[in-house]
């Protein structure tokens, strides 16, 4: 997946289009027997963004119920990642490094990622 956790990123679709937050999670697909991924499952919760209403009652630990804002996931295929280094909206590919290591490259200025 070219998206991970602590990655900045954009929204490309969506109510929230144009906005940008910082990956909290992902949530990845189990896979399949076939060998190909659930993608309905690929999806990532980003701080700020697709904020949602849930009600809540009172239990043990929270004894205030009450309407509470929270951040509900959001497909990978929505988001662009944001390149550190020219900080726009860029496509990642996979480098294999001379150690043997596999490393994400931003395919708008040539960098490594990570």
């Amino acid at each position: 997946m070219h998206i991970r956790k602590g990655d900045k990123v954009l929204v490309l679709k969506g109510k929230d289009r144009g906005k940008t937050g910082e990956v909290r999670s992902i949530v990845t697909g189990q896979v399949k027997r076939s060998g190909e991924r659930d993608s309905n499952r690929d999806r990532a919760i980003v701080a700020g963004v697709n904020i949602a209403k849930r009600h809540l009652r009172p239990g043990r630990v929270r004894t205030q119920a009450g309407i509470v804002d929270i951040e509900a996931s959001i497909h990978v295929a929505n988001l662009a990642l944001i390149c550190p280094h020219c900080n726009k909206p860029a496509r990642v590919g996979n480098q294999v490094l001379e150690d043997g290591a596999k490393s994400r490259v931003c395919r708008r200025c040539g960098d490594l990622i990570d």
